[in-house]
């Protein structure tokens, strides 16, 4: 493996330090598909099958030829990167093609407004924003309304014509008074996010407050609102917030000359943001049970659902959209990662057209989403990914099977090793048995410290040329996201590499396990 010079520890020396402690700092100076290639110390050309597959970024692979030469063209044309404001029909063409494939999916005739970004965590701000925006409109159109009448009423009231409420405390102007500094005091309340345990939305201002793990979230806990996290096991939770957050504008009607005093709610719940494959989290499934209920509470709190597919999106599960496979049509979809091909950065937030707010546009922009050569490339990805009737979505399937059939015939044969299969198609997670009380003193203290996944991914890239990481909130836990171009003998490298760590586990070899194997 190589070694990381004093110079390449400026860039994130955190990083450097941990690549080189597993001894994973490699160089990859060539990819193709799910293949990596890196020269050894010796000058021996080594190839790594990629697993990791750029944390589910490479649903088409590295290095696709069809995109590659699809970038290449629009750069040799000399065609123009960045023309906002200008009209650009490829990004309408984008729009209307996920629009298509929602239809499709979802069997909905609603549509979507796309806006456009660069990362997945940018998809999410976005979504954030915009929920907030359309929430903080609702609350202003029901409290211009409310004011218009309270207006009303105070000039009936100063005409004597009206009389106050029974039992008020005061006159009709003053009960008036209270009322409009109580709804302003209301309508002033922050806004509430609710997000699932265990979830990973970003970690930027907004989205890191909805990611669970407490060591990104905290240090910025008092930069944005902080959410509400819910567990899949107790989805009542949602009645109980709604309780806990509600908030109401009092207005007052007037019959047969006597003020009334009325509640009318009002929303505090922004958005309610969840994965339906926690990446990060696990590779946990969220049912269609599950979903139907956060459906129904998400209803009682008069809140929109943003499904984040960042991840689990662009066909990867055997769909172009993991919420399809459970029934839960959202308001907004969160897309990155694949969407580039691996070659660009962008990402798109679909907003359904009965939240969309058209004067969102006004407020929110970036300089870089909608460029000319990911829109180019994003097309070529959506183009591949629905050729042939959406064949790639079968072969993901497929590919899939075969790899859960080698995680579940590994957990039948070593129940001490392997805990846990889960996910959908090719986004896998496969959770090893804690190991802190393992015989053995080095497997126990680098299970202790939370870095036994670190330790087996170092170990299976090391022995057997096989690359992948922990998913970094449940560190026990690998996650297999390669493309949906997988090949056999890839899938047998895996088999093998894994039955191989399986009886190292079993049989407590440290030396084996954190010295090094095949070097």
């Amino acid at each position: 493996m190589h070694s990381v010079t004093p110079e390449q520890t400026l860039a994130e020396p955190a990083m450097q330090e941990l690549l080189n402690m597993l001894g994973i700092n490699v160089e990859y100076t060539r990819a193709e598909g799910d293949t990596l290639h890196y020269v050894g110390p010796d000058g021996t050309p080594e190839t790594v099958v990629d697993y990791a597959g750029g944390y589910g970024a490479l649903v088409l692979g590295h290095n696709h030829p069809a995109l590659l030469d699809t970038a290449v063209a629009f750069l040799n044309e000399r065609r123009p990167v960045l023309v906002q404001a200008s009209r650009q029909p490829a990004v309408d063409g984008i729009a209307a093609r996920l629009n298509d494939i929602v239809s499709r999916e979802f069997g909905t005739d609603e549509r979507y407004f796309a806006i456009f970004s660069n990362s997945g965590a940018e998809s999410i701000e976005v979504a954030l924003k915009h929920a907030e925006f359309d929430r903080v409109l609702r609350v202003r159109s029901l409290l211009e309304e409310v004011e218009a009448r309270i207006a009303e009423v105070s000039a009936q009231a100063a005409a004597g014509t009206v009389a106050p409420p029974p039992g008020a405390d005061g006159d009709l102007l003053t009960v008036l008074s209270g009322l409009r500094r109580d709804n302003a005091e209301a309508a002033a309340r922050p806004p509430v996010f609710i997000a699932l345990e265990g979830s990973f939305h970003g970690k930027l201002v907004g989205s890191v407050q909805l990611t669970h793990n407490p060591s990104y979230r905290t240090p910025f806990a008092s930069m944005a609102p902080a959410a509400r996290f819910v567990s899949l096991d107790d989805l009542d939770a949602l009645d109980r917030i709604a309780e806990e957050t509600r908030a109401v504008l009092r207005d007052v009607r007037v019959v047969d000359g006597v003020a009334t005093v009325v509640e009318r709610p009002i929303p505090v719940v922004a958005a309610f943001v969840m994965e339906v494959i926690q990446g990060e989290g696990g590779i946990r499934v969220v049912t269609p049970a599950q979903a139907e209920r956060i459906r129904q509470g998400c209803a009682v709190l008069d809140c929109p659902i943003v499904v984040d597919e960042i991840q689990s999106g662009l066909g990867r599960t055997g769909a172009f959209f993991a919420s399809s496979q459970i029934g839960l049509a959202a308001d907004y979809l969160t897309l990155a990662k694949g969407l580039g091909g691996g070659i660009t950065k962008t990402a798109v937030t679909l907003v359904a057209q009965r939240r969309y707010r058209r004067d969102f546009a006004l407020v929110h922009s970036s300089t870089f989403a909608r460029d000319g050569l990911s829109t180019a490339v994003t097309t070529k990805v959506l183009e591949l990914l629905e050729a042939e009737n959406g064949a790639a979505y079968l072969r993901a399937k497929e590919k899939g099977e075969k790899l859960a059939e080698i995680f579940h015939d590994l957990r039948r044969r070593f129940p001490g090793v392997v805990r846990e299969v889960r996910g959908r198609g090719l986004m896998l997670g496969l959770e090893f048995t804690d190991q802190s009380h393992a015989a053995a003193p080095g497997i126990a203290g680098v299970s202790a410290n939370g870095m036994l996944g670190y330790v087996i991914s170092g170990y299976l890239l090391r022995a057997h040329r096989v690359r992948t990481f922990p998913t970094a909130s449940a560190a026990n836990t690998l996650r297999f996201e390669p493309s949906l171009d997988l090949a056999d003998a890839d899938i047998e490298r895996l088999r093998v590499a894994l039955e191989v760590l399986c009886v190292v586990l079993r049989d407590q070899d440290e030396q084996a396990l954190l010295g090094g194997g095949a070097g």
